[in-house]
């Protein structure tokens, strides 16, 4: 962990936009950077889930998180509202059921749930479920979650900020520049 804070330090202060907010996050991050980017290398497929007004972020990540120009491995990102479009109908906890158990099928090398949004929405049911979960929540402070506040002026900013410090982690621990086990 002490590689992967000073990693990700030295990345924070390398940017020459204003990134310096995230340097007193980076604690908070760090351990969940690490779970998501080995789940990632460990073959895990990344499920991203979004409330209404963060679907823009979603669409950006899966247009990005894989571009060619990286020259690095293809890596299972997918949006979960386009693999299963009947999120919305999903209110029971049979319901989650069979679509956890669908996904476990689905994906046998594992899955985990990137969630993007409010706190209090629906789609969280199913993000909390998931102990795997990388969560970026709005509003609300959760266990193993990276929290932002959705009246903060920068917000859409500070995500993709966030999202290049996670593609770069990511791109780090796969070429072997950054070791998560230390």
């Amino acid at each position: 962990m002490q590689q992967l804070l000073k990693w990700t330090l030295e990345t924070i202060r390398e940017e020459e936009s204003s990134f310096s907010w995230m340097e007193e996050y980076r604690y908070e991050w760090a351990p969940l950077a690490k779970s998501a980017v080995s789940q990632s290398i460990e073959g895990k497929t990344a499920l991203i889930l979004t409330d209404e007004s963060h679907e823009w972020f979603a669409k950006y990540i899966l247009n990005n998180i894989n571009d060619l120009k990286k020259n690095r491995p293809l890596l299972p990102f997918y949006a979960l509202s386009s693999c299963f479009p009947h999120l919305h109908a999903m209110k029971s906890t049979q319901d989650l059921q069979l679509l956890e158990d669908m996904l476990d099928i689905s994906y046998p090398n594992g899955y985990y749930i990137w969630y993007i949004g409010k706190g209090d929405h629906p789609f969280t049911k199913l993000a909390y479920r998931n102990e795997n979960s990388f969560l970026w929540v709005m509003d609300e402070e959760v266990q193993d979650s990276f929290v932002f506040r959705s009246s903060d002026t920068l917000l859409d900013i500070k995500l993709l900020q966030l999202f290049k410090l996670f593609d770069n982690t990511l791109s780090a621990a796969l070429f072997g520049d950054l070791d998560l086990e230390s």
